[in-house]
């Protein structure tokens, strides 16, 4: 099965990078993609707002726009999944092409704008369920919105009953003003008005909806202490950390160059040190999802020993292919084992 991934992949890497994008989702949701045996291991199980993860690796927003995978995705080994980012009405998102490979550099830049069928389509499929693991949703903003704060309202309240959590996209560099809801005076007044709102949805008998902000990697102390105060305040069920970066450090990729966001192994680093930097100034309160240049169970370790109690990837299946998840998952409960550990919760942190 491995050689047939690989044929697969090189196959799909002829064709222009959103052409194989849109083509191995296509595929997915068709059940046409011959998937590999899944095992689990039980050190990677873990608990997180009151549910159950079979492992702590799941698929980042981005591949799954529309929700169309989702089956197909959880067969394929991830134990939850993020699909999104959806807006609350379709649009067409920036001019093509806006999806770049740096095989270089095992990295991808995008300038994707949001595309997105919208809200009505998206919950249609989203309810489709049940499915295998925990489906969480991203939501953001259409690009000329004149109140974009009712654009995430409107997201939470479509898919408050369908989703496991809501991610709040703030940090896409591809959306203008989008960004600047990540000050500390912006970020308190939305995420204010996503709390009122999620407590008028919750009936008295239920958990509240885990509310998530996911955040660029591009800030600075000042920014990181900001987010970390309203996080606490607001009691935000989690943070996303990151989105992708605006830096260009160190590439050797033709098309290095290309406005967008890039992702994939250059983010790692710069990632994972803001991770570490929200788990330390928020003292482990808030639990936190690691997310930018994972491709190895070493990668999702040091995301979970800088303070992720989740961990998800996506740029590097463009280039390992399907069968680099059960990899991790492997790689990870040996590390785990290794350290002494029998729970994969105990080492969260570790490092920090």
């Amino acid at each position: 099965m491995t050689g047939w991934y690989d044929a697969a992949g090189r196959l799909l890497r002829l064709l222009p990078p959103e052409a194989a994008h849109r083509l191995a989702v296509r595929a997915l949701a068709a059940g046409l993609v011959p998937l590999p045996k899944r095992r689990d291991f039980a050190l990677l199980k873990t608990r997180l707002w009151g549910r159950d993860f079979k492992s702590p690796i799941g698929l980042a927003a981005g591949f799954d726009k529309d929700a169309e995978a989702i089956g197909g995705l959880f067969a394929m080994g991830f134990d939850f999944v993020e699909t999104g980012t959806v807006t609350p009405r379709p649009q067409a998102g920036n001019p093509k092409p806006r999806l770049f490979r740096l095989a270089e550099d095992h990295a991808l830049i995008n300038r994707m704008g949001f595309n997105s069928a919208g809200l009505e389509a998206f919950t249609a499929r989203l309810s489709g369920g049940p499915w295998q693991g925990w489906v969480g949703a991203n939501i953001g903003v259409n690009k000329e919105s004149a109140d974009p704060i009712a654009d995430y309202l409107a997201g939470l309240e479509a898919l408050h009953d369908h989703a496991a959590y809501i991610a709040i996209n703030i940090s896409s560099p591809n959306t203008p003003g989008l960004r600047e809801f990540q000050a500390r005076d912006a970020l308190s007044t939305l995420v204010g008005k996503l709390m009122e709102t999620r407590s008028r949805l919750t009936p008295e008998d239920r958990r509240p909806l885990p509310l998530l902000i996911k955040i660029a990697p591009d800030l600075d102390e000042s920014d990181i202490a900001d987010i970390a105060v309203v996080a606490l305040e607001q009691h935000v069920d989690g943070l996303i950390i990151s989105n992708t970066t605006i830096k260009r450090d160190d590439l050797v990729s033709p098309r290095r160059n290309e406005a967008g966001g890039l992702s994939g192994r250059p983010l790692f680093d710069r990632s994972t040190a803001l991770l570490a930097a929200l788990y330390r100034v928020t003292e482990g309160h808030i639990p936190l999802i690691g997310v930018g240049g994972v491709a190895s169970g070493a990668d999702a370790y040091a995301k979970i020993r800088a303070g992720a109690s989740l961990v998800q990837l996506y740029s590097a299946l463009i280039y390992e292919g399907p069968a680099l998840i059960d990899r991790i998952k492997a790689e990870l409960a040996e590390l785990v084992s290794r350290d002494g550990f029998t729970h994969i919760a105990d080492a969260v942190g570790a490092d920090v």
